[in-house]
């Protein structure tokens, strides 16, 4: 029995950029855009986070913009982030708060994905303890250091993760490693339709869980471990009879509900 009620998706951001990041080996100098997507999930028992998108600030504040997206350090170019896609605007929208969730679970500590956790105060984060090392080796040029700076002496509750688990009934994290040292997908059993596996950076692109192709970034170049992360995922969909989300496919973000729909 699963308390999962609703779950919507949420465009935090758009970013251009090379699609060989994306797809390992394939893609060089084709422009794409992608969409940077955080996913509310409405349960029983309180509200839960997939990823929390951007830091605003870093983007809209020029001095910011210009000390952590210098094209000469971080080639990829800084994202498009609006006001109204900041998590804030998003959550009111739902008649919510910052203050109305209650748990945050992170695929990643990259700037795309952990970055708004300055948006998000005093709940509880989950992230792979992993990952959390990873982050602060500064594995990548991805992981903004003060993204992550306050864990376990800041605002939010850091819960370091190892093992896969169940967060709540109806959602299982899956370790998914490959793209990051730590990286976890989640597995989310709706209460009508399909069961949902949100892939996180285990699958940018739709491409690359058909093709089966790693993405373009990969944790000490372990395209291997991405691999098996993928058709480790592809695996428990077959098992679950669930569908595996890509996480920057603009095409496929185009196939999603919005709000004020939402996937039941």
């Amino acid at each position: 029995m699963t308390d999962v009620l609703r779950l919507w998706p949420l465009l935090t951001a758009t970013h251009r950029y090379d699609k060989s990041i994306s797809t390992r080996n394939r893609g060089q100098g084709t422009l794409i855009e992608a969409p940077i997507l955080a996913f509310l999930i409405e349960t029983r028992q309180g509200r839960v986070l997939f990823d929390v998108g951007c830091d605003y600030a870093k983007l809209s504040d020029p001095a910011a913009r210009a000390r952590w997206y210098d094209p000469l350090e971080f080639p990829m170019g800084p994202p498009e982030m609006r006001k109204d896609q900041r998590l804030p605007a998003h959550l009111a929208r739902h008649g919510l708060t910052p203050a109305d969730i209650d748990l945050v679970f992170l695929s990643h500590l990259h700037f795309d994905h952990a970055g708004g956790l300055c948006e998000v105060c005093g709940c509880d984060v989950h992230v792979h303890e992993a990952e959390l090392a990873a982050a602060r080796a500064q594995a990548d040029d991805a992981y903004f250091a003060d993204d992550f700076a306050d864990d376990f002496a800041g605002d939010h509750r850091w819960k370091p993760q190892r093992e896969e688990y169940e967060l709540l009934p109806g959602l299982r994290a899956i370790n998914s490693p490959g793209h990051t040292a730590g990286h976890m997908s989640l597995l989310i059993e709706l209460p009508q339709g399909k069961p949902v596996i949100l892939a996180g950076d285990a699958a940018d692109l739709s491409e690359n869980l058909i093709d089966e192709v790693a993405p373009g970034l990969c944790w000490q170049d372990r395209d291997d471990l991405a691999l098996a992360s993928i058709r480790k995922l592809k695996a428990l969909a077959g098992e679950a009879g669930a569908d595996v989300w890509p996480n920057h496919d603009m095409a496929f973000w185009r196939t999603l509900r919005r709000f004020p729909e939402y996937h039941a």
